[in-house]
């Protein structure tokens, strides 16, 4: 008898409010959907439907929904929560101030579906989250971005 292996789908990391974030939109988009049906609905007792803009419109946003709705539902079930361990190294969770001898940032480390660099918030999979993770204050590393080498000096950990 031949077996059959199955992959595991990979768990995706989260922060507790970046996985909420993911809850709140897909409980959002699920309530907005009977709205959009209903519009479909409408749209199709108008008559001719190769012609009818609103058809087309109401059927993009209906597939949009659900689209989306999709996506969110996978990263909810794949999602995890990380919790940080309050240790004196860099991981998911971390709020971290960094130098590069001129100026300062302040990031906090996240999953790499929650990152949002103008928010302050850098995936963990990201050349400079790459670098500093696992790291401990004032440790130096070089991040190869395409701005060329920089380099950061790790000043204060918070978990």
């Amino acid at each position: 008898m031949k077996k059959i292996f199955i992959k595991k789908e990979a768990r995706i990391p989260f922060t507790k409010p970046g996985y909420q974030k993911v809850l709140d939109e897909k409980a959002k988009l699920i309530s907005e959907r009977p709205e959009a049906v209903e519009h479909l609905q409408k749209a199709r007792e108008m008559g001719d439907l190769s012609e009818n803009g609103y058809y087309k419109a109401s059927r993009a946003k209906l597939s949009f929904l659900d689209g989306r709705i999709r996506y969110l539902e996978r990263l909810a079930r794949l999602g995890i929560i990380v919790k940080t361990s309050g240790s004196d190294q860099i991981e998911i969770g971390s709020n971290v101030l960094l130098s590069n001898g001129k100026n300062q940032f302040n990031y906090t480390v996240v999953g790499g579906y929650e990152s949002d660099p103008s928010k302050n918030l850098i995936s963990h999979i990201s050349p400079l989250g790459k670098m500093i993770m696992g790291k401990r204050e004032g440790d130096v590393v070089e991040v190869y971005a395409p701005a060329g080498k920089q380099i950061y000096t790790i000043l204060k950990i918070i978990s």
